[in-house]
């Protein structure tokens, strides 16, 4: 470890967004951050693939480039291991060499974390060394310390989240402007906001990570990542924007997990990523642009809101430090939240199906006499009650369909459910796929409950 106790020494894996803000802010803020801890705070060693490549960020004092891992591991001087290099089998290599060589370890990404975070943390808490990631949800809101510390005492009942900025970023260009999916992808392109394959962003697998590193320390169990029910943003609308509108609601990339009965024991976790309903009274529904949320319940807090940055190098960058910092005043080592040294086995999941939710339903039908009719009547049979509905006027233009001996043009039928269960809306919209009623797939989207 460092020769002078009165410092704290770090390597760092990668230079790129993330890393340029941490050195950044640990120069610029110097003697704040020296006035917090009452230590010096240095980089001795960067690890990246071209050494000689020009860096926008200058290195800080006394620092270099490296591009051996070996420097980072095996000198004894470093005391703090920053991983900053995205991907999994790589960053596992090395944050498992860290720690096995005595090293604390700070990280960013939530991919490492949820896919293998379970035997990184189990051989971090056999060192007693510090496995910390704070910047790897939300960027610079600190929702991991919330969740580990500032809520500890709670029995936690449920989370929500606007866990991803290009698919809130392209959602809100698609309601403010009337943008087109593609139009808005290739403008949060074009502003560096989504990557030139946004796969992981608008399939919501990016949210999912960071998800299921949520659940592990909200309730202290593992929710597999690979078991997440995961829907992306892709095949949004704009007129399904449009509509939502019509009755009070925004589209948002939600991930949620909520605890169903009393307890671990006694219940199960229902979790999931998908496009979601928000009324506009709500603050989720009115987080615009790159920006993330976070709204967690407690039974005793009630419910505590987070909102600002989720990506860029500042906000993550300054995430990052803040884990350096706890480290480096000598902190006990908390990573999961949790005394136990690994986690139980996976949580006690709650089918997908067996969900219950309201329910905005889009079914384009033939404008003729018994259609309403017979589609409320499959949906009784489903054990759906209808709330709301909105039947679009006719179209100049649209086809002219059959429908039994009927002939008619075909229009959108909108309809919001009562709560209902996905098992019964699931049926209910197979049946009327496959019946004469409907000329297009229909659209589906669960609806945020206002008290939540």
């Amino acid at each position: 470890m460092s020769s002078n106790p009165c410092s704290l020494t770090l390597g760092i894996a990668g230079f790129g967004t993330v890393g340029s803000g941490l050195v950044r802010i640990l120069t610029e803020n110097r003697e704040e951050i020296l006035s917090r801890t009452g230590r010096d705070i240095r980089v001795k060693s960067i690890l990246v693939r071209d050494a000689t490549r020009q860096r926008a960020c200058p290195l800080p004092d006394g620092a270099r480039l490296t591009t051996r891992m070996d420097d980072l591991i095996e000198d004894a001087d470093i005391d703090v291991v920053v991983e900053l290099m995205g991907g999994v089998d790589l960053p596992a290599k090395l944050v498992e060499r860290a720690l096995n060589a005595g090293k604390h370890v700070v990280t960013a990404n939530k991919a490492l974390l949820a896919e293998t975070g379970n035997r990184l943390f189990a051989l971090a808490a056999e060192k007693n060394l510090h496995l910390a990631y704070e910047a790897s949800v939300c960027g610079g809101i600190p929702i991991i310390q919330t969740l580990r510390e500032g809520l500890a005492a709670n029995r936690l009942q449920s989370l929500v989240g606007i866990l991803n900025g290009t698919s809130n970023y392209i959602l809100s260009e698609m309601s403010t402007k009337g943008l087109a999916f593609d139009q808005a992808l290739k403008q949060a392109q074009e502003l560096g906001y989504a990557e030139a394959d946004p796969t992981l962003d608008i399939e919501g697998f990016d949210a999912a990570h960071k998800l299921a590193l949520l659940i592990r320390l909200a309730w202290g169990v593992e929710y597999p990542y690979a078991q997440l029910p995961v829907r992306g943003i892709s095949q949004v609308q704009p007129a399904d924007i449009v509509y939502a509108r019509e009755f009070g609601y925004r589209i948002k990339l939600l991930g949620h997990a909520r605890l169903i009965g009393d307890s671990l024991k006694n219940g199960g976790i229902e979790a999931g990523v998908r496009p979601t309903l928000v009324h506009e009274t709500l603050l989720l529904a009115r987080v615009g642009g790159a920006y993330n949320a976070v709204r967690v319940e407690g039974d005793a807090i009630g419910s505590v809101f987070l909102h600002g940055r989720g990506a860029g190098d500042m906000p993550t960058g300054s995430a990052v430090a803040a884990d350096v910092l706890a480290i480096a005043r000598n902190s006990r080592p908390n990573n999961t939240g949790f005394v136990r040294p690994a986690l139980p086995g996976p949580a006690k999941i709650v089918p997908p199906l067996e969900a219950h939710s309201h329910f905005y339903i889009r079914l384009t039908v033939t404008d003729v006499p018994g259609v309403l009719r017979d589609v409320a009547a499959i949906m009784a049979e489903n054990g759906i009650s209808i709330a709301q509905v909105i039947q679009k006027d006719r179209v100049s233009g649209a086809p002219t369909l059959a429908y039994g001996d009927q002939k008619g043009p075909s229009v959108p039928f909108i309809v919001m459910t009562h709560e209902a269960s996905a098992a019964g809306v699931h049926k209910a919209l197979e049946t009327l796929a496959g019946s004469a009623m409907l000329h297009e797939s229909p659209v589906c989207y669960p609806v945020l409950a206002k008290r939540s």
